[in-house]
């Protein structure tokens, strides 16, 4: 790699630096979404060139990138590979996170900060697979609580050093607390049991994580929720969650978009047809991207735990993954019969793109959100 990032990057200089890691990740990204296998390449030019530290405060060590700047470093990572970026993404919305608990005088926060950027340390989560309700349970131990239990879905699970998730103190039940914590992937009683075979982004090797009796010291614990309620640790993590991995999904379309584009550049007489589709999804992406940024400068980039916030960006994430979808469909359509081909970049794409729709909140239970909120608006 040749670019190292510097403080405060312009938006230029940090796609530039998202596309040199790209060109860096396609070279076996074919390789690894066959195997399911970890893009430990691209994590490997990331961790040169300080992109996982990107949003790391200056002062700490990082390049101080806003969280627009992360939504488009992410989004032009991802043409070139989805799994990549859906890796990071996991890595530096946690970093995002971190950093409004910095600008609050959160003392662990500011420590983990400067190891990212120091010691290039990777924050992985396990948020995703039982969201507001744990099945990992807490039992409170001299010094802390003792976790066990199984995540799903650990995105980077090989090269992660700490990992944020949950548990539940107390019986299952609305009585029940979650306590959020960040527990070293070096911990005894931690594993990774390799269960990572899907349809696509196969080379996040999103595995599972056991926990085994481990010891997490009390001043691990990070928050506090009710069971079963989305608030405040996870209510923030979800937040900024969204804009960044809006940000993949529509990168991988625009990544099929581009494909589709040069696939009917080469005839000398494209099909009308064909052109109309083409423009049709250049204008899906543009306005789905507008939605992104647009939520992104609503809410103001550095907010905390707000339920009205969570309904703008959820609400923009909702148009994003499901256009990427809609955008895919058609780039087959317009590259015709060779897209079909197992290990074509379209073919990828397409299965990549389906992912999206799994993140919470999903597309349906964003609309029940926000209309819950509308509802209760109306009735005052």
């Amino acid at each position: 790699m040749t670019t190292t990032l510097t403080p405060l990057p312009t938006d230029e200089s940090l796609t530039a630096l998202a596309a040199e890691i790209g060109r860096t990740a396609t070279a076996t990204e074919a390789e690894h979404d066959r195997d399911a296998t970890f893009v430990t390449e691209a994590y490997a030019a990331m961790a040169s060139t300080g992109y996982l530290a990107m949003a790391v405060p200056p002062e700490l060590g990082g390049a101080g990138a806003t969280l627009r700047q992360v939504v488009l470093a992410q989004h032009e990572l991802a043409r070139w590979s989805g799994a990549a970026a859906l890796s990071s993404a996991m890595h530096l919305y946690l970093t995002l996170l971190q950093r409004w608990r910095y600008g609050r005088g959160f003392a662990d926060a500011e420590a983990a900060l400067r190891k990212v950027a120091a010691d290039g340390i990777v924050l992985a989560t396990s948020g995703g697979n039982d969201w507001v309700s744990p099945t990992t349970t807490a039992v409170p131990a001299d010094g802390g609580f003792r976790f066990t239990g199984r995540k799903s879905f650990v995105s980077q699970a090989p090269a992660a050093t700490v990992m944020s998730t949950s548990a539940t103190l107390g019986e299952p039940g609305p009585d029940a607390e979650v306590l959020h914590a960040s527990v070293p992937m070096s911990s005894p009683g931690v594993t990774i049991v390799e269960t990572w075979n899907t349809l696509g982004m196969r080379g996040t090797a999103s595995h599972d994580v056991v926990f085994d009796d481990v010891f997490v010291p009390a001043e691990k614990v990070t928050g506090r929720r009710p069971y079963g309620v989305l608030a405040g640790p996870l209510l923030l993590a979800a937040q900024y969650f969204a804009p960044v991995v809006s940000a993949v999904y529509l990168g991988v379309a625009q990544g099929a978009c581009d494909e589709a584009a040069r696939s009917l550049a080469s005839k000398a007489e494209p099909a009308p047809s064909a052109v109309r589709l083409l423009g049709e999804m250049t204008a899906r992406l543009r306005v789905a991207r507008w939605a992104v940024l647009a939520a992104v400068e609503e809410t103001g980039g550095d907010f905390g735990p707000d339920p009205a916030v969570l309904e703008a960006l959820m609400t923009a994430k909702r148009h994003a993954v499901l256009e990427a979808v809609a955008v895919t469909d058609l780039a087959l359509q317009v590259a015709g019969g060779p897209a079909f081909s197992r290990g074509s970049k379209l073919e990828r794409a397409y299965r990549d793109v389906r992912g999206g729709p799994f993140h919470p909140l999903t597309p349906e239970a964003t609309l029940e959100t926000v209309g819950a909120a509308a509802l209760a608006a109306r009735r005052g």
